[in-house]
Order: structure tokens, then C-alpha cells, then sequence
């Protein structure tokens, strides 16, 4: 069942504004489509049984990943720091239920509230938690990945220097053996992971090129 009109209208309005400067653009509505439509891709696989998935939910719960964070994470240095994914998915549960409160269908929300409650478990009950988790965590692989990083750097200031440290210290740390083993819990999705990632690899390795040949 796909979501109320009335409801997604809402939920495109807050997403359009991307930040807390009312900076206005498509990026956050792009993402949410676009994990949404991932995750669909994933239900017509068959990862899981299709029947009784509770799609509306898993849809809502899409969307509600995107909405703007409120929440200032700094480490002592005043610099940026990274949101866990718990964090992430309890703070999106909050910013649903506070933009749609008496808008949604209650049952609804409390559904979708407690797929993402779920989604950061080793072992979510439920399988809307697994397909979500899944399609979230492939956004770190590939030119996707890359691509993220690069809008995540460039809002704290940083740029293509920090980027290229910090594709050589991932492969130098083991960061994407233990993404790859613990990211995923569909091995379907984990193959496609993998592909990915040799994108990722050698988009960095063209970059790190580059930087040593304008360094020299």
C-alpha cells in the first residue's frame, strides 16, 4: 500500500529544506526516493518473503531517515563528529512522530517507529529492519560512497586532501573487511557490496594519483 499523498506532500516539504541555514534544494527528497526505491529493488529479489512485508512502513521509514538532523554531534575540538547509525535512526523515529503527529495514521507511525528502533540491531525481528538496514549501509560502497563523503567533508570545511587520507586509511585499518562482514545481512546484497567497492577503490587510487602529481 503506498503512502498517503497528503502525508508524502509533508514529508517532501520538510525535506526541502536541507539544513538549519533554510539552505533549499532537492538533495534530501533525491536520497529518500532513492533509498526507497533500493530497498524495493531488494523485496523483488525474494531476500525475504514478500507476503505480509509491511511496505508502507518500510517506505515511511525511508523517508524519515532523511529528515534534517537537530542535533549537534562535535568532539572536543569543535570538529564534526559522524552520527552512529542507532543515533541516526532514533533521532529520525523522533522527527517523524514530532512532524506528523496527528497527520499520520497512529498504527502506522508506531509501525514505522519501530522499524527504525530496530533497524540497528545485529539481529533485527523484523525483516522491513534487515531490507532497510541493508539499503543503508550499501550507500558507504562504491561512487555512491565516494560521492557522499566528498558532501560530508565539504560541510566541515575539508576536502579532496582529507578524502584521499581517509580512502588510505580505511583500506589500511581493515575498515571495509569488517563493513563487508558486519554491514550486511543478506548475502545477495553483500556481493553487490563487493562490486562496488572496486569502484570506490579506484576512484580513491585515481585521486590519490592526482594529488601526488599536483604535490610534486
Amino acid at each position: 500500500m503506498p503512502l498517503d499523498p497528503q502525508l508524502r506532500n509533508r514529508l517532501e516539504q520538510a525535506l526541502a529544506v536541507v539544513d538549519d541555514q533554510g539552505t533549499a534544494g532537492p538533495r534530501l527528497v533525491n536520497d529518500a526516493l532513492r533509498l526507497w526505491r533500493r530497498s524495493e529493488r531488494f523485496v523483488s529479489m525474494n531476500l525475504v518473503s514478500a507476503e505480509g512485508l509491511d511496505l508502507e512502513a518500510l517506505e515511511l521509514a525511508c523517508w524519515a531517515l532523511q529528515l534534517p538532523s537537530r542535533r549537534t554531534h562535535t568532539h572536543p575540538t569543535g570538529k564534526a563528529q559522524r552520527t552512529t547509525l542507532r543515533e541516526r535512526c532514533e533521532e529520525a523515529a523522533e522527527l517523524l512522530v514530532g512532524l506528523t503527529a496527528g497527520e499520520a495514521d497512529e498504527l502506522l507511525l508506531d509501525r514505522a517507529t519501530r522499524l527504525l528502533h530496530e533497524m540497528p540491531h545485529r539481529s533485527p525481528m523484523l525483516d522491513e529492519a534487515k531490507l532497510l538496514a541493508d539499503a543503508v549501509n550499501l550507500d558507504d560502497f562504491g561512487a555512491t560512497g565516494v560521492a557522499l563523503q566528498v558532501i560530508q567533508l565539504a560541510r566541515q570545511g575539508e576536502g579532496l586532501i582529507q578524502l584521499a587520507e581517509g580512502c588510505e586509511a580505511r583500506e589500511l585499518y581493515g575498515y571495509w573487511d569488517a563493513r563487508l562482514k558486519d554491514g550486511f545481512h543478506f548475502d545477495a546484497v553483500r556481493q553487490i557490496a563487493v562490486r562496488r567497492l572496486e569502484n570506490a577503490r579506484t576512484i580513491c587510487a585515481l585521486l590519490a594519483a592526482e594529488l601526488r602529481e599536483d604535490m610534486r
